[in-house]
């Protein structure tokens, strides 16, 4: 069985954990050395908004167990070129408040500018969500949505879920929020 850090391998993406070099690489704004280090070329969209890398950092101090969990550049694999980003906001917690976040994991990707509208993001989201289930044993997800993102708000439904909750999100604004069973 392939350890948990491995890649995620699709027909068109490779989905790499950054690790600690590469994320610390980002935020120092060096993206010749993140691309080395990752494999790939980093662009500059990479570094438009750093929060989820900054999120990552906390979620690492304060919960080792997250790194499987954290950021993965969604990479081209024929190009070699990083498309976007997707992680999980924290590993599953039994024990959420939410009863809809009970053992869930909460997915947050991005796709970067001219790759949109191809179905990447989908590709990468149901590959997240096969690694998840195959070596956790997930079951659950959820995503939040702005409520403006209508390509996003289209793949989430598309892809089996339903909202639950509305929440106002301290940097994005207002989300509604999606679970899929």
């Amino acid at each position: 069985m392939p350890s948990v850090s491995d890649d995620i391998i699709t027909e068109r993406l490779t989905l790499r954990l950054l690790g600690n070099e590469v994320r610390n690489a980002c935020l120092a704004g060096d993206l010749s050395q993140a691309s080395h280090l990752l494999g790939a070329a980093v662009p500059e969209a990479f570094l438009e908004h750093p929060s989820s890398l900054q999120h990552d950092q906390k979620q690492l101090v304060a919960d080792a167990n997250y790194a499987p969990w954290s950021s993965r550049a969604i990479i081209l694999t024929g190009e070699m070129q990083t498309i976007g980003l997707i992680r999980f906001h924290a590993a599953p917690d039994p024990g959420a408040l939410k009863e809809y976040m009970k053992g869930a994991v909460e997915v947050g990707y991005q796709i970067f500018e001219p790759y949109r509208r191809k179905g990447y993001a989908r590709e990468a989201v149901t590959a997240a969500f096969d690694w998840a289930r195959h070596h956790f044993q997930v079951d659950r997800f959820i995503a939040s949505v702005s409520p403006d993102n209508l390509p996003s708000m289209n793949l989430i439904k598309s892809l089996g879920f339903t909202k639950v909750d509305e929440v106002m999100d301290e940097v994005d604004g207002m989300e509604y929020v999606f679970s899929c069973p």
